[in-house]
């Protein structure tokens, strides 16, 4: 069968690796838009998203907006319900919503148990953190002289690409539910991670972890959102930091997840 794919958040930092690598397989994609283009549907109030997702049989959800998750519940319903009953229904998700307190990670899970019991075929990834999230904040720490991180905290970041290699993999593969975590290749203190960044972008400053207090504090330094157990990722932190400060302009914290 013939795929024909629509990506909602197609234009975001992963969706438009999974628009190049689909089209580079000779799958171009429909890339839901507000307000270009041919597959015009807001996923806000729900216009326009049944002629947008008619005759398609896979669809890539991708588009979050993490200033006001609450919103992404309700365009996950408004979705949900106007995808095609046979259409397989792909999302990206993040290690450890399921336990985690932060109010992001929570709304990312409520998306999960909506798709769950849409009755669509449908399959889950979570990854951990891309590496551009960590980089967009270590750029706005590394303003100031010293660099404050939190203290006992980890991270495990994966490379966007090879994310956008796996969801494609998946979204041309049969409905697997929630599959196994994708986490990048190596397991990093906060402070390590400041170090690297200024040592390969050449930049000074003093990195001093601080403790910081709360619930969603904890569970990060209980490490809920890392997979030990899954680090599938092959480009490490440096890697990333390395090939984005080699690019005219530094580019590496323009955009995160």
């Amino acid at each position: 069968m013939t795929e024909n794919i629509l990506i909602t958040g197609g234009t975001g930092v992963l969706g438009r690796h999974v628009v190049d690598r689909l089209a580079r397989a000779g799958l171009p994609a429909r890339v839901l838009s507000r307000t270009r283009g041919p597959h015009i549907g807001d996923l806000t109030t729900g216009a326009g998203l049944g002629p947008a997702l008619g005759g398609v049989n896979t669809v890539i959800h991708l588009a979050s907006d993490p200033r006001d998750s609450s919103a992404d519940v309700e365009a996950a319903r408004r979705l949900i319900a106007a995808t095609p009953p046979e259409a397989h229904l792909v999302y990206i998700s993040i290690v450890g919503v399921d336990r985690h307190p932060y109010t992001y990670y929570r709304h990312k899970h409520e998306v999960e148990k909506l798709i769950e019991d849409s009755g669509l075929p449908y399959t889950i990834l979570r990854t951990t953190q891309f590496h551009n999230l960590v980089v967009l904040k270590l750029v706005k720490l590394a303003k100031s002289k010293v660099m404050p991180v939190p203290a006992g905290t980890d991270v495990q970041p994966v490379e966007v690409t090879e994310v956008a290699e796996r969801m494609v993999e998946l979204a041309l593969g049969a409905p697997a539910g929630r599959v196994p975590d994708m986490g990048g290749p190596e397991i990093v203190s906060a402070a390590e991670a400041a170090r690297t960044y200024l040592r390969v972008t050449g930049r000074r400053g003093l990195v001093m972890p601080l403790p910081v207090p709360g619930r969603v504090a904890a569970a990060f330094r209980r490490g809920v959102h890392l997979a030990p157990d899954h680090p599938d990722g092959r480009g490490t932190f440096a890697d990333f930091v390395s090939a984005a400060a080699g690019r005219s302009g530094y580019e590496a914290g323009s955009e995160g997840r």
